[in-house]
């Protein structure tokens, strides 16, 4: 059976991941470009295209059971003597939160818990190494350049929001190289259900249509089947929007969208035929302006 390689890991959000990239660049990062600033849950594992579902299934129950946390990265460090690496350490979130008084070092004990939560099959793999949390800056380099490296970046300290899992699958461009591209991202946050007691259903927000959502819409999208709702001019500054719809862990709807500021619509929605007239495609629209509004609240 055909397979995907994939990775799962924890995205630097921007405009950090510019800052970092541009160190990076610095560093002369050979993976720049190819692989986007992250934090390694899961390396890379070869997965059947059948166990795709699965290992979707597995980042959404591990990121049910974690809420979003913080951590410090930095000061820069090595792997030296077993890899030349200059990297990002993690730390908790430094000092203690005077909002929510979390210690210092619960956002590192929270990542811990995460990764263990993702880290089991068909996503679980023979690690050569134990696990280190870390935000790789340049691999392979020079022992002399790493010392240089570390020293002139011995005050690079930032605290870091993470909010969300990633997928990442490694693609081949139509230059021929390869690149980890992020297909799926799944929130921190307990499961959204409806229908208990009934007819459940599961929805899931996100920025990105996740591989199985894809291959539902590949399958069952058409003239006929696709209900185009968009009612604005979509801005350039404007963010994707996604709401994916599960009975049984199978998709059965999907709506797509975006957000911009206080602004958001919905621009599409397909549900499977076999489930329609059940209220799935008022769930999704009800499940996309809650995510809207929630995305243009203050965060903590």
């Amino acid at each position: 059976m055909p397979r995907k390689r994939f990775g799962v890991a924890l995205l630097v959000p921007e405009p950090l991941a510019t800052e970092i990239d541009g160190v990076r660049r610095a560093l002369g990062d050979g993976a720049l470009g190819r692989v986007p600033a992250h934090l390694t849950l899961v390396p890379p594992v070869n997965v059947r295209v059948g166990d795709v579902p699965a290992a979707l299934a597995v980042l959404r129950g591990g990121a049910a059971q974690v809420r979003p946390f913080s951590v410090r990265l930095g000061p820069p460090a090595t792997f030296l003597p077993v890899t030349s690496t200059v990297h990002l350490g993690v730390d908790g979130g430094g000092d203690d939160d005077p909002g929510t008084g979390e210690p210092a070092n619960e956002g590192r004990d929270t990542l811990h818990r995460l990764r263990d939560l993702v880290f089991r099959g068909p996503l679980e793999r023979p690690l050569t190494f134990a696990f280190v949390p870390h935000v790789t800056l340049c691999d392979d380099t020079e022992p002399a350049r790493v010392a240089a490296a570390i020293e002139a970046l011995r005050d690079f300290v930032v605290d870091v929001r993470v909010e969300a899992l990633h997928l990442l699958e490694e693609q081949r461009g139509d230059d021929g190289r390869r690149r980890w591209i992020p297909v799926a991202d799944v929130p921190l946050a307990p499961r959204t259900i409806v229908g208990r007691g009934g007819v459940e259903l599961e929805l899931t927000p996100s920025s990105l249509v996740d591989p199985e959502a894809a291959a539902f819409e590949d399958s069952h999208r058409s003239g006929h089947d696709v209900v185009r709702v968009a009612t604005r001019i979509e801005p350039a500054d404007a963010c994707p929007l996604v709401v994916t719809a599960r009975r049984h862990g199978a998709v059965v709807g999907l709506a797509v969208g975006w957000t911009s500021g206080d602004a958001a619509d919905m621009t599409s929605a397909l549900v499977h035929p076999e489930h329609r007239r059940q209220g799935v495609a008022l769930q999704l629209a009800r499940a996309f302006h809650a995510e809207a509004h929630a995305r243009n609240e203050p965060r903590d």
